[in-house]
């Protein structure tokens, strides 16, 4: 494990001795902390990957301040997958400055494209997307680029409508398609605000409290348990 953290030549294998040092922390191996320097390392990599797992294992050891503030530097990180893992982290240490994060994971993410290109999607509306699925790809109108550029989605849910035509020429930054929040991220977004959302955030979660379409049972129970909390930390009544 420790060769994998430190010699990040092979990404995979990286990746999943990230995935298991952060089970051992979760499950409260005090041996796990020989590898805390090589965690942070990974925390300021410029692999994208390495952050966002290395954001995600420091959430299993609130009581490291070391953690702490690389986990504050990491919810402003340019990717959105590294700043939700972040933001979940921060809420382990009762840290609601990712709190904006977290209601972002609530609503539908809008994805764009990172260039100019010509559409092609690749996903269908309601089809299901995963994080990291590509939901459509780009190929560059400069003459003589013909290699074309995936755009994948950070969100998990599904397709909730297109925002472009397919075949349509766009330009860097232009609305590509709705992204509607899945299961997994909801609920990893309400029980991180059950610590430390805020009234601000009442709106979306009661949304969930309500019940949502094709959101299991469990998902409006989190919702109503988050609620109260809300209200009580800022004294109000239900």
């Amino acid at each position: 494990m420790g060769e994998y953290l430190t010699d990040t030549s092979v990404p995979h294998k990286t990746q999943h001795a990230l995935a298991q040092l952060s089970a051992r922390m979760a499950r409260g191996d005090a041996g796990s902390r020989r590898w805390y320097p090589q965690l942070l390392a990974l925390a300021g990599s410029k692999q994208v990957q390495f952050r966002m797992m290395a954001a995600w294992a420091m959430g299993q050891d609130n009581q490291s301040e070391e953690f702490h503030r690389a986990l504050r530097t990491l919810v402003a990180d340019p990717e959105t997958l590294v700043r939700w893992n972040a933001a979940l982290a921060l809420a382990r240490f009762g840290d609601g400055a990712g709190e904006p994060q977290l209601r972002a994971m609530l609503q539908p993410y809008t994805l764009v494209a990172p260039l100019a290109g010509t559409l092609e999607f690749r996903l269908k509306v309601h089809d299901a997307v995963s994080g990291g699925s590509v939901v459509a790809r780009l190929r560059p109108n400069a003459p003589g680029s013909s290699s074309a550029v995936d755009v994948v989605s950070p969100a998990v849910g599904e397709v909730e409508r297109r925002l472009a035509e397919e075949g349509a020429r766009v330009s860097a930054g232009d609305a590509l398609a709705m992204i509607s929040p899945g299961e997994s991220q909801v609920w990893d977004a309400l029980r991180a605000l059950y610590l430390v959302g805020q009234l601000q955030d009442l709106d979306e979660v009661e949304r969930f409290a309500r019940g949502v379409p094709n959101m299991p049972d469990r998902i409006r129970q989190q919702a109503a348990a988050t609620a109260q909390a809300i209200r009580q930390r800022a004294n109000l009544r239900p």
